[in-house]
C-alpha cells in the first residue's frame, strides 16, 4: 500500500522498496525545491551510479516521443527496468500527467517496470536543470536500469538537459540535412548518436550523407567517439533495436575509454555549481527586500544601472 507520509526519509524508504506513489511524491518535492528536495537528494545519493542515462532531443515534430516509447519497448524486451523524464519547457506542471503527444507512452503505463514522469519549467523554484538532475538521481536510486530524458525541442535549455546524459541521441528527419543549422544549434557538440526518424520518407540517404559529412568535417582525437547515425521508423519499430545497439556501442566505448567516468565527474561538478548559485540567489532574495530587488532589476533593464553594481547591491549582506 502506498505511503501517505510527507517525510522525505519515509517516502524514500518506501520508493526504494518499490512504492510508485512514494516515488511520485518524492519527484514532486524535487520539482518544488526547498529543504525537502535537498533531503530527498541526500537520501538518494548513496544509491546512485547504476542507471545509464540517455538524453533524447531534436526539433519539435521529429517524433521524439514516439521514438522514446519504442525504445522503452525495446529495453523492456531486454529485461531492463526503465524510468522516463519527459521535459516540457512550456506547459504548466500537470501533476505528472503525460503531456501532449506523449500520450503514446501510455502503452507502458501498466508496466510496473516502467516509470514515466512529465516535468515542466513553470514554477520550478529549484530550476529545471537542477530539478532534472535530482529527478534522475531518484530514478537511479530506486532501481531503474535506464533513465531516458526526453525534451520537446532543441533550445538552450533542452540542449543543457540532454547534455546531462551518458549518451545523447539527437533525432532528425529526412530532408533536414542542413549542417550549418545543426552546428548553430550546437547539436554536434552533444550528439553521440543521430537517429534519422521517419526513415520511411524520401531523403534518408541524403540526410545520412549530410550528417556523415558534418561529422567528418569536425576534428576528433583518435580516442574520441565520433557520433554514429541510425535510421528508424518509430511508429513501426523498424530500426529501434539497431538504435539501441548503437547506444550500447557508445556506452561500451565510453566505459572502456574512461569518458563515462569523466562525463559523470563533470556533471557532478556542474551540479554543485548550480546548487551553490541557486542557494546564493535565494539567500540574496531573502536579504534584499522584494521592492529593492525589483527596483534594481528595473534600473538594470532600463540601462540606468549596470548589472555588476546591481549584483553587488543584491548580494550585500549575504554571508558565506
Amino acid at each position: 500500500m502506498a505511503t501517505r507520509s510527507h517525510d522525505p526519509s519515509q517516502l524514500f524508504a518506501a520508493a526504494y522498496a518499490g512504492d510508485r506513489g512514494a516515488l511520485a511524491r518524492l519527484l514532486s518535492l524535487v520539482e518544488r525545491g526547498g529543504d525537502d528536495a535537498r533531503a530527498a537528494a541526500r537520501l538518494a545519493s548513496p544509491h546512485v551510479g547504476k542507471a545509464y542515462v540517455v538524453g533524447i532531443t531534436g526539433a519539435p515534430g521529429a517524433g521524439k516521443s514516439t521514438l522514446t516509447s519504442a525504445l522503452i519497448g525495446e529495453l523492456r524486451k531486454r529485461g531492463a527496468r526503465v524510468g522516463v523524464l519527459a521535459i516540457d519547457p512550456s506547459s504548466p506542471y500537470t501533476g505528472g500527467a503525460i503531456l501532449g503527444d506523449r500520450v503514446r507512452m501510455q502503452d507502458h503505463t501498466h508496466d510496473d517496470k516502467v516509470y514515466i514522469r512529465s516535468m515542466a519549467t513553470r514554477g520550478h523554484l529549484g530550476g529545471l536543470s537542477l530539478a532534472t538532475s535530482e529527478a534522475v538521481r531518484l530514478l537511479d536510486a530506486t532501481g531503474h536500469d535506464w533513465v531516458i530524458v526526453e525534451t520537446v525541442g532543441v533550445g538552450q535549455v533542452e540542449v543543457e538537459i540532454a547534455g546531462k546524459a551518458d549518451t545523447t541521441v539527437v533525432v532528425v528527419n529526412p530532408g533536414w540535412g542542413d549542417a550549418v543549422q545543426a552546428n548553430k544549434a550546437g547539436l554536434l557538440e552533444i550528439a553521440d548518436v543521430f537517429a534519422i526518424n521517419k526513415a520511411d520518407r524520401d531523403g534518408v540517404e541524403s540526410t545520412r550523407r549530410d550528417l556523415h559529412a558534418m561529422i567528418e568535417l569536425t576534428e576528433f582525437d583518435e580516442t574520441e567517439w565520433k557520433p554514429s547515425v541510425s535510421a528508424t521508423v518509430a511508429t513501426t519499430g523498424d530500426g529501434v533495436a539497431e538504435l539501441l545497439d548503437a547506444v550500447l556501442v557508445h556506452r561500451a566505448h565510453a566505459e572502456k575509454s574512461g569518458d563515462l567516468l569523466h562525463r559523470r565527474e563533470i556533471r557532478r561538478r556542474e551540479e554543485l555549481r548550480e546548487i551553490v548559485e541557486r542557494r546564493l540567489e535565494l539567500r540574496a532574495r531573502q536579504v534584499c527586500s522584494g521592492a529593492a530587488w525589483d527596483d534594481l532589476e528595473s534600473r538594470v533593464a532600463s540601462g540606468v544601472l549596470d548589472p555588476w553594481s546591481a549584483a553587488d547591491e543584491m548580494l550585500r549582506g549575504v554571508s558565506a
